[in-house]
């Protein structure tokens, strides 16, 4: 089994890599979409049900999105004898990080990231004022930090097909190596 997380900063395309990895009938989940994520009050560690749209000011200072670790750790019981893919980011990532074989960051230059927050129709994170600028303070860094921790940094300003190839790429690098 080889377990892959694909992150990025928001609106680098997590969502639609994981929509063309299912295509070509990789087993890919959506951390956003498919329950591995939630927000959480970092104060107590409460689960936040109904959060706010928008986001009024300085919500995002208290509340974060995190990643669950038990349903990673499900994950890689059920996906023993398989390439799969976890496609998102959370805050707290570092959590379960340990639990892959492999990272794939996905990073886009800043006019590629306003655009692209600004007109996505598969979620709305990123258009509110707040949200947009946490996007934009953490877009320089995140190529930075997932270079240190040994991913495959892959560009994904480029057509997608080109990107999902990186990607899938990268496992088979990652297998030949083993």
């Amino acid at each position: 089994m080889t377990l892959v997380w694909v992150t990025g900063n928001s609106g680098t395309g997590k969502s639609t890599v994981c929509g063309m990895l299912r295509e070509r009938g990789f087993v890919a989940f959506d951390a956003d979409e498919d329950g591995f994520s939630r927000w959480i009050d970092r104060a107590d560690g409460d689960v936040v049900v109904d959060p706010p749209y928008p986001v009024p000011e300085g919500w995002l200072d208290r509340y974060g999105w995190a990643i669950v670790s038990e349903r990673v750790e499900a994950l890689v019981d059920e996906s023993r004898s398989r390439i799969a893919f976890l496609c998102g980011s959370a805050e707290n990532e570092a959590d379960v990080l340990d639990l892959f074989d492999l990272i794939v960051c996905l990073v886009i230059d800043e006019s590629t990231l306003r655009h692209r927050l600004a007109t996505r129709t598969t979620n709305t994170f990123g258009r509110h004022p707040e949200e947009l600028a946490a996007a934009l303070k953490w877009n320089p860094r995140m190529r930075a930090i997932y270079e240190s921790r040994g991913a495959t940094i892959i560009d994904a300003t480029k057509p997608l097909a080109e990107v999902v190839n990186g990607a899938i790429g990268a496992v088979q690098g990652l297998r030949d190596h083993a």
